[in-house]
């Protein structure tokens, strides 16, 4: 099955699985909050349950690269699998937390799994989709991570119904099975050897510290980094504080606010990374820089939606706003990896990716300080507005200065 032309198909769907338990898992804390704090007390402060979200991100930003490295000099199947079991496990573990400390320490160790994936399952996607079908498999890749999303949503909901103990055993052992469905189906992509005519390099893995000056030496990935950066600043200010300004603008009870932002959020998601998908696989075979050109008219189309977020005040301007922001992020997001492997070898795609994950996860620590100031001050919708300028500055450099002569370095 691993020479089929249908099994690079089948890495995606695979992959999808993992994408979703990824961010499943790691958003059902924030929904069971109010059903753990009668059995953790420490839970029912603000503080601390804010410490311990924010400690997730930091080392999930922190290991990103560590994990990007490590994926491109590891078979990428077991990196996988493992890093599945174990926040799987860890999910299992939390339903049997009693203290604050246990749940602190399960949820760094969740930081430390979880980002050893997206680095090694992109990479591994780009690998066996070349070409035609590129942009399209990372974009149906990423559904899964907003699908995980939406479900971790309603782990309060099964918490509801039975416990929160529960809710966490069986999400966690749903993981652990699917990592075995991994070990029977899923198979690395090795690269192959350059020729010698095109390198006097050796096929053996470069050494961390060549592979670093390699990546941190090419100018374009620079660019690539601050594109992708900026961007995350939006990204991650939609998915912490579009439910509150929906609330505010609209003057709308949160308990309708929430579900009408990451409906809309998610749904326009989904259509954008299978429309930019499609369009840059189709493009790109015209013109190198199709990838380019997808991904900038989705950032293109978030610069009117986060102006229209910021001052709308009626539901169909903010709805719209907000169908539009996704529609454009889910393009751009569907050819972050893509226009990576036009500049980048894939011998340091992982480690690269990694880096941009760790950049992203940073900015999107700081945006969420920064609007929770704003919010304060009664100013959130400016906030919003404001990010339009430094989204049009990235994609203004992104246009400028990205120029592929390959589709796919190698």
């Amino acid at each position: 099955m691993k020479q089929s032309k249908f099994y690079p198909w089948v890495v995606v769907a695979l992959l999808w699985g993992v994408a979703l338990l990824n961010y499943m898992d790691r958003q059902m804390l924030s929904t069971m909050k109010e059903a753990m704090q009668v059995d953790i007390a420490p839970l029912q402060s603000a503080t601390n349950f804010g410490y311990l979200m924010a400690a997730f991100l930091w080392i999930y930003g922190l290991m990103s690269p560590v994990s990007g490295i490590i994926a491109d000099r590891l078979n990428r199947k077991w990196l996988i699998v493992g890093s599945l079991f174990v926040w799987s496990a860890v999910t299992y573990l939390m339903g049997m937390a009693t203290t604050f400390s246990q749940i602190f320490w399960l949820r760094a160790l969740m930081g430390v799994s979880e980002a050893l994936y997206i680095p090694a399952g992109l990479s591994l996607i780009a690998d066996y989709h070349t070409g035609r079908s590129r942009s399209l498999a990372v974009g149906i890749h990423m559904t899964g991570l907003y699908t995980g999303q939406a479900v971790g949503g309603f782990g309060a909901t099964v918490a509801a119904a039975f416990s929160w103990h529960s809710t966490f055993h069986w999400f966690g052992i749903i993981g652990i099975a699917y990592a075995v469905v991994l070990m029977l189906f899923l198979r690395d992509k090795k690269h192959a050897p350059q020729p010698a005519a095109q390198s006097p390099a050796p096929a053996a893995k470069e050494s961390v510290g060549k592979s670093l000056k390699l990546l941190l030496t090419n100018g374009a990935f620079w660019v690539i980094l601050l594109y992708f950066a900026v961007p995350s600043l939006p990204g991650w200010a939609t998915k912490n504080w579009l439910p509150t300004l929906f609330s505010e603008n609209l003057g709308m009870p949160m308990s309708e606010a929430g579900p009408l932002s990451t409906i809309t959020i998610a749904v326009s998601s989904l259509m954008g990374v299978l429309l930019g998908g499609t369009l840059s696989d189709r493009w790109v075979n015209k013109n190198l820089r199709g990838r380019v050109y997808t991904g900038a008219i989705g950032l293109g189309l978030t610069i009117p939606s986060l102006l229209l977020l910021g001052f709308g005040t009626n539901i169909v301007a903010i709805v719209s706003a907000g169908l539009l922001f996704g529609i454009g992020f889910g393009m751009f997001d569907a050819n972050n990896m893509p226009i990576l492997c036009q500049f980048v070898s894939a011998r340091q795609r992982a480690t690269a990716y990694g880096v941009m994950n760790m950049v992203g996860v940073f900015a999107g620590a700081f945006i969420t300080y920064l609007l929770g100031a704003w919010s304060e001050g009664g100013n959130l919708g400016m906030g919003f507005a404001m990010l339009a300028i430094v989204v049009a500055l990235a994609l203004a450099m992104q246009l400028y200065f990205l120029h592929p002569k390959t589709d796919n370095v190698e």
